[in-house]
């Protein structure tokens, strides 16, 4: 039908434009944050770029459902601005019959965050933690200063110094270190040249031209060995994220199986988001209804307070769920079936706009078919 194939269509690319508009200025805000936090040593500097990349992944979801949301209001509310939906309606035509092009444009939009909820996510978040582990873990290595006494690695017992290093070939020039063997005794190296190597999982620091002396002051058990190579292995291998560590990683399968409050809440709240997208959509109907003798955009200030509650009574029961006070259902379906009566009720009273709303909404709450 015309009305169904154009709706589609000026909702689609008004979707575009609020999905990117809406995406740039959440990049850009969490990028000034990771910023802030590399500056402060939190994150790895390198990392900084693929963990923006990663986190736009996982907001991706929710920002759809929101864009759903403020797309179809503001295609639908010109509709009623435009006296569209006032001739429709004179016409004994019902607004029940916007059900079929608007789930048209809500239902593709549910599915994709679906497959995102259930399967891209716990494999992106997986990812975005095990990578900047990584990265940190490389530049705390990596940050060498000249001049200057420094734990080598986690070990506050192996302090080195380094006289000059070349930051572009990443080469120490006379270093000296000192650390404590597992039989308590002082050992001490010098070398003329000294670098780090990352390869084969291992932390390694590799030393060449140098001296070994092990033994403890005051006693006559000092031994000196002289050396061309020396490696020593400041991190056998690196921290690697355990997938049962954050439930957000855990994949959807796994909680399917599981018993724990914890993973069950994970899991109501991967459901809810694909289903929020439908039933909010249906809420645009009714909510998108503009007043044009008035002017008043009172219906804005609903649309937000829905979503508000929407969200937040998911978010509330969620914690709920996850602290073990309720079960997995009654977690679940209470705030999808409120919206879904809020939906019918609305869309019965927008049926009869002339009549006064407390005698439309006693009519409408039987579900009539027109």
């Amino acid at each position: 039908m015309i009305y169904q194939r154009q709706l589609v269509k000026e909702t689609t690319i008004t979707a575009i434009a609020i999905f990117f508009v809406v995406l740039a200025i959440l990049v850009f805000t969490q990028g000034i944050n990771l910023l802030g936090r590399a500056a402060d040593g939190r994150v790895a500097v390198d990392a900084v770029a693929a963990l923006i990349g990663f986190w736009t992944v996982g907001m991706t979801p929710l920002l759809i459902v929101l864009t759903a949301y403020i797309s179809l209001l503001t295609v639908l509310t010109r509709y009623w601005r435009d006296s569209e939906m006032a001739i429709w309606l004179s016409s004994g035509l019902s607004l029940k019959r916007w059900l079929k092009p608007v789930m048209s444009f809500a239902i593709p939009l549910a599915i994709l965050v679906a497959v995102m909820q259930l399967s891209v996510l716990p494999w992106a978040e997986l990812r975005s933690r095990e990578y900047a582990e990584l990265l940190k873990q490389k530049q705390n290595l990596s940050l060498v200063e000249s001049g200057v006494f420094a734990p080598l690695g986690s070990d506050k017992d192996r302090v080195y110094f380094v006289e000059t290093f070349d930051t572009d070939n990443g080469v120490m020039k006379n270093l000296f270190l000192r650390e404590k063997n597992d039989k308590g005794q002082n050992s001490v190296i010098f070398a003329k040249e000294g670098h780090f190597d990352l390869s084969n999982n291992r932390r390694t620091l590799i030393l060449s031209s140098g001296y070994y002396y092990t033994g403890n002051a005051g006693q006559s058990d000092f031994k000196q060995i002289s050396f061309d190579k020396l490696n020593l292995i400041i991190n056998t291998t690196p921290k690697l994220i355990n997938p049962i560590d954050h439930r957000r990683t855990i994949p959807t399968s796994k909680l399917l199986h599981s018993g724990q409050p914890e993973y069950q809440a994970e899991l109501m709240w991967r459901i809810s988001l694909p289903l929020t997208v439908i039933l909010l959509s249906f809420l645009a109907i009714p909510l998108s209804y503009y007043n044009t003798r008035s002017g008043s955009s009172y219906h804005v200030i609903s649309a937000v307070l829905f979503f508000l509650i929407y969200q937040n009574g998911l978010t509330l029961l969620r914690d709920l769920v996850e602290k073990g006070k309720i079960p997995f259902w009654l977690g679940f379906l209470p705030m999808h079936i409120l919206i879904l009566l809020c939906a019918i009720v609305l869309m019965n009273i927008r049926n009869q706009p002339a009549q006064p709303f407390w005698k439309s909404l006693k009519q409408a709450m039987v579900w009539k078919k027109q």
